[in-house]
């Protein structure tokens, strides 16, 4: 177990580093649009910021605060689904019963991504209800 955690750990970070905006320690918008199949003015609705933010101001914190929280749901949809394209389909698609059948996508959107986090803890400890 411990050989997969680590290759799923692997996975997870060459995901995450193929996000990051050249020279600078942060993630860049276009980037992450594209793989999660956002255009940006979605992306820029989910951050709840400005439409102009993702391409004039790319580095904004209320943006990057989202898609940070959403590689935090990734990296722990990635434990449960197995590989980075199931857990994007999850994350975009998937209503989760517990939470009024919204997506994860909505409830990072809305705040909510510790409790989607402990979500899938909890799933990959086999104690989900």
């Amino acid at each position: 177990m411990l050989t997969a955690d680590m290759e799923a750990d692997a996975g997870f970070q060459a995901f995450a580093d193929e996000l990051r905006s050249p020279g600078q320690p942060v993630i860049a918008p276009e980037r992450f649009a594209a793989a999660m199949h956002l255009r940006q003015q979605d992306l820029a609705q989910l951050a709840r910021v400005h439409r102009t933010t993702v391409a004039e101001a790319p580095t904004n914190a209320k943006l990057q605060a989202f898609m940070r929280d959403t590689l935090r749901v990734l990296s722990a949809a990635m434990g449960v689904a197995g590989d980075r394209d199931r857990a994007i389909y999850w994350y975009r698609n998937t209503p989760i019963p517990k939470f009024q059948h919204r997506t994860a996508e909505h409830l990072v959107s809305t705040g909510k991504t510790d409790a989607v986090v402990s979500y899938l803890l909890s799933i990959e400890s086999g104690s989900a209800a």
